[in-house]
């Protein structure tokens, strides 16, 4: 048969009840509802229920509360991997998003992740999928929404033209 584990008193059911209700984290919130249950001699199943995890996770929960206090019931997420790309490297890459493309070095006219991910394996020597050029282009602030591309011969001069006589034709149209 399994050894019950021991809680610490370092609290009181109701003051474990009181840091329940004011955390931010439901998580953490539950586990104190839970250990204050096991204080107050409810059982470790109805315990465990009221905290909608098993005796086994609850006895987990436990040792970590003796060990850490309130403190341990909290999740422990990890913040991911590093970034492969240095801070200037990261740097380089978004002048390079910010200035855009040249038709004739790079055959675009507009970067798209997968032309992203090119470059940055070509410059830097690391490989990315298109996702996570995406999720660095986020971190570094752009939005996936891009202006449309202009045709390098577009003469600015005419499209004004243009826009003066449309307004021009569609007030007269609107007044008659």
């Amino acid at each position: 048969m399994t050894k019950v584990v021991e809680i610490k008193r370092s609290h009181t059911p109701a003051e474990l009840r009181r840091l329940a209700a004011r955390t931010k984290d439901a998580n953490q919130s539950r586990r104190l509802l839970s250990i204050a249950a096991v204080l107050d001699g409810i059982s470790r199943a109805e315990a465990a229920r009221i905290g909608g995890m098993d005796r086994q996770t609850l006895r987990d929960w436990a040792h970590r509360f003796n060990e850490q206090g309130p403190a341990g019931l909290r999740d422990n997420r990890s913040r991911g991997n590093p970034r492969r790309l240095t801070k200037a490297q990261l740097i380089d890459l978004a002048a390079l998003v910010e200035t855009g493309p040249e038709r004739t070095v790079h055959g675009v006219v507009r970067w798209r992740r997968v032309d992203l991910k090119a470059l940055v394996a070509e410059r830097f020597g690391v490989e990315y999928h298109e996702r996570t050029i995406g999720k660095l282009l986020k971190h570094l602030g752009f939005s996936h929404v891009s202006a449309r591309p202009r045709h390098p011969k577009q003469n600015g001069e005419v499209i004004q033209a243009f826009k003066k006589t449309s307004r021009a034709r569609s007030k007269l149209l609107s007044a008659a």
